[in-house]
């Protein structure tokens, strides 16, 4: 029996990003995701469509980012070219010039306002 096939507890998924300036990065996730605010707690905001549904939460930090994200957003889109145009007028970075191309996948790897990457593919 593959660990597939095992039963598993239901969980909610939240990520919560580290971020100097929540409502800044809140406006920037909101507009990229099509998410909406669904909580706000001293210094988090919580993002999410609806309930039982991966969300992302915003956690107001002291320090700034330093080194490469741990763990990272991936977004499969139709269409790789008109997402991240999208997502830089909104305030995202492109760190290449051109798609990466790997087994079978394209993909740009882009950082939010505060420099935390994510990608934007499409298999």
């Amino acid at each position: 029996m593959s660990n597939f096939d095992m039963d598993a507890p239901t969980a909610t998924i939240t990520m919560t990003l580290d971020c100097a300036d929540t409502e800044g990065q809140a406006g920037f996730w909101k507009a990229a995701l099509g998410y909406e605010e669904i909580a706000r707690v001293d210094n988090f905001i919580v993002l999410g469509p609806a309930p039982g549904v991966f969300k992302l939460a915003l956690q107001g930090v002291p320090e700034a980012k330093a080194g490469k994200n741990r763990m990272h957003l991936d977004m499969w889109v139709p269409d790789i070219e008109s997402e991240t145009a999208r997502l830089e007028a909104l305030g995202a970075t492109r760190r290449q010039e051109k798609p990466l191309d790997e087994h079978g996948f394209l993909w740009y790897q882009l950082a939010d306002p505060e420099g935390n990457e994510f990608c934007v593919g499409r298999a």
